[in-house]
């Protein structure tokens, strides 16, 4: 999140200086980075439980895997990830639009 914040500075203070709320900057920068979380969850839960279901079916007393754990990793995940691209997305579009736009 932080280089590509600083990858998008003076996209960042163009949209500022053309009006756009820090909000919009917030969703601007957020956005990408849900859909990478989604992708990466479409793919890794569903062999994370073939896995552990093949790891746990050898034990003598078998233990199930319910779709809490997969529903709860995902909410850890995004409010993890939600705090982060909120505290860099907020740090990009607090600052000064002049300086983002002077620097090389």
């Amino acid at each position: 999140m932080t280089f590509s914040a600083a990858q998008r500075t003076k996209e960042i203070g163009v949209r500022k200086v053309l009006g756009a709320s820090v909000t919009s900057i917030l969703g601007l920068l957020g956005k990408e980075f849900i859909w990478l979380i989604v992708i990466a969850f479409c793919i890794a839960a569903p062999l994370a439980f073939w896995l552990m279901n093949r790891w746990l079916g050898s034990f003598a007393y078998r233990v199930n895997i319910s779709s809490d754990v997969f529903i709860a990793t995902l909410v850890v995940t995004f409010v993890i990830a939600g705090l982060t691209i909120a505290h860099q997305a907020l740090k990009a579009a607090l600052m000064n639009p002049v300086k983002s736009l002077k620097a090389d």
